[in-house]
């Protein structure tokens, strides 16, 4: 069966609407991560150089 040419445009909307959110979304998570990284990197310094300097005898 023929689909007409408004059904084929509206699906085509659709998937684009769908493909754009999860590529939005997946910059989202991407900076997220960047950002979570950079705040708690101080602190994972911090804990590293007190391991590094207990070890030492």
């Amino acid at each position: 069966m023929r689909r007409g040419t408004a059904e084929v445009a509206r699906w085509r909307m659709i998937r684009q609407a769908q493909r754009r959110r999860a590529r939005w979304l997946e910059g989202q998570s991407r900076r997220y991560g960047r950002m979570h990284g950079f705040r708690h990197q101080p602190g994972q310094q911090q804990r590293r150089s007190i391991l590094f300097i207990t070890q030492v005898p």
